[in-house]
This record gives C-alpha cells, sequence and structure tokens, in this order.
C-alpha cells in the first residue's frame, strides 16, 4: 500500500510537517515521488513513523532516536552497538527514576504538613517552599 504525505500524516496522527520535518532530520527515508511530483510513503513508512512516535512517548530524544535508528539500519554491527545504548539508556532511565522518587518523598512530607483546612490563610506548605529558595 502507499500514501501520499497527508494520508501518512492522518493515518500516524501526525501532522504534514512532522513528516517533513523526520525527513530533515533523516529519522525517514526521502520517498519517491509519482509522475505528479507528490512524495509517496510505503507501510513500513507508517511503522517507523509509530516507532518514533512511540519511542519519544518513552522520553526517547529525537537526536537518540536518530542514534537507534542508525544502528537498527546496519545490520553489520547491530548488536554490538545495540548494547551500548540500551546500557546508557537504561543508566539514564534509572536516575530519572531516583529524581521522581525523590520529588515524591518531598510532596508527601509537604502534604503531611497541610492542616487541610481549607479556611486557613496561613499554608505550612508554602512556607516551606519559600523558605527553600
Amino acid at each position: 500500500m502507499s500514501y501520499r504525505i497527508s494520508e501518512l500524516a492522518a493515518l500516524c496522527h501526525v501532522n504534514k510537517e512532522t513528516i517533513r520535518y523526520y525527513e530533515r532530520k533523516e529519522l525517514l527515508e526521502k520517498p519517491i515521488k509519482n509522475n505528479s511530483g507528490y512524495r509517496i510513503y510505503s507501510e513500513e513508512t507508517v511503522k517507523r513513523v509509530g516507532f518514533i512516535r512511540r519511542l519519544q512517548e518513552l522520553g526517547f530524544s529525537l537526536n537518540e532516536i536518530y542514534k537507534l535508528l542508525g544502528i537498527v539500519d546496519k545490520d553489520d554491527i547491530r548488536c554490538e552497538n545495540m548494547f551500548t545504548f540500551v546500557s546508557e539508556k537504561e543508566l539514564e532511565v534509572q536516575k530519572q527514576i531516583e529524581d521522581l522518587k525523590r520529588v515524591e518523598r518531598m510532596l508527601g512530607e509537604l502534604k503531611d504538613r497541610c492542616p487541610d483546612k481549607k479556611e486557613l490563610h496561613e499554608c505550612s506548605i508554602i512556607d516551606v517552599l519559600m523558605k527553600e529558595e
């Protein structure tokens, strides 16, 4: 099956500019053009855009996705580079989890200081936050 850019964009739930941007960033190969000059995309491109979007949802930057796709597209050294890439990303995710747990603890502590009385004009949470600056 083949798609024009507007069809591809609709199918992938992105706008046409996103598709063009991915092409400029070399995340997608340049499409072939039909006799009328329209860009024509394959089903493989639909899958690739879905893959890119899923990685973005998981917190990967476009630069990281570019590197990852470069590894995927080069079969000769794929596993060696993939291991390094995944290992580095794993460390980054572990750090993010630690940071989020720290924020969660801080929010819990702030919540515990709140008397939960809406009519009070003083707020211990705001007082604590103001002192921390």
